[in-house]
């Protein structure tokens, strides 16, 4: 058996095996994503498959996401929505968005997904306005300096029972840090902090080891 972290991985190699097997329009997905230049930070199969259930859990008929990318975890949510469902997307970059509009449609999911270009920021008031309904989940991967503001957005545009996930909240563990160097670890703690006393989330963080490195998943629902 391997040491870790050469264990880690393979147990993750097993788990996206057994659980997460991508299919074509997945893996081509990510080729054109790493052959477009993109970063290679993508959520991981299996990250993708639990993406996938908690939307299902949830009942999920409208969902927000905070960083697009290629579009990987995007297409993960948006094959948890019924017929009828919408999922908006908010990409910084519009070469990332260009990426992620291709391999949507690819997926057959343009007809529930919208991308918006842009600073979420500037962008996210604009789109809960325009909501005609409120969002039953939340996925954040995007920059984690944001994460309050986002937050402080969004709240009041979940159901109650509604999801919100935050991806990189543990930055290899330099959250720990009050005043680390990293300002995405700083902006995590914070964020951190922020559900973990908010009067209107019950939450907790799933640690995370493997192929993505140390990491951490918030998952908080929203009372």
């Amino acid at each position: 058996m391997p040491d870790a972290p050469d264990l880690f991985n393979v147990v993750d190699a097993y788990i996206d095996a057994l659980f997460a097997p991508e299919d074509e329009v997945l893996r081509a997905a990510l080729h054109d994503a790493r052959t477009g230049g993109l970063p290679p930070i993508q959520v991981s199969a299996a990250q993708g498959k639990f993406l996938y259930l908690m939307a299902k859990l949830v009942g999920a008929r409208r969902i927000l996401e905070l960083g697009t990318l290629g579009g990987y975890s995007t297409i993960w949510l948006a094959r948890a929505l019924p017929d009828d469902g919408r999922l908006v997307s908010l990409e910084l970059e519009p070469k990332h968005a260009q990426v992620a509009g291709l391999n949507i449609s690819r997926a057959g999911l343009s007809d529930r997904v919208e991308i918006v270009v842009g600073p979420a920021l500037e962008t996210l008031p604009g789109v809960i306005d325009g909501a005609d309904a409120p969002f039953d989940l939340v996925f954040m991967d995007a920059d984690k300096l944001s994460y309050c503001a986002y937050l402080s957005m969004i709240v009041n545009s979940l159901r109650s029972g509604a999801l919100i996930l935050a991806d990189n909240v543990i930055r290899s563990g330099r959250v720990l840090e009050a005043e680390s160097a990293d300002p995405n670890a700083r902006g995590a703690r914070d964020f951190n902090a922020m559900i973990a006393a908010h009067p209107r989330i019950e939450a907790v963080i799933l640690q995370q080891v493997g192929i993505k490195g140390h990491d951490g998943l918030a998952v908080a629902r929203v009372i």
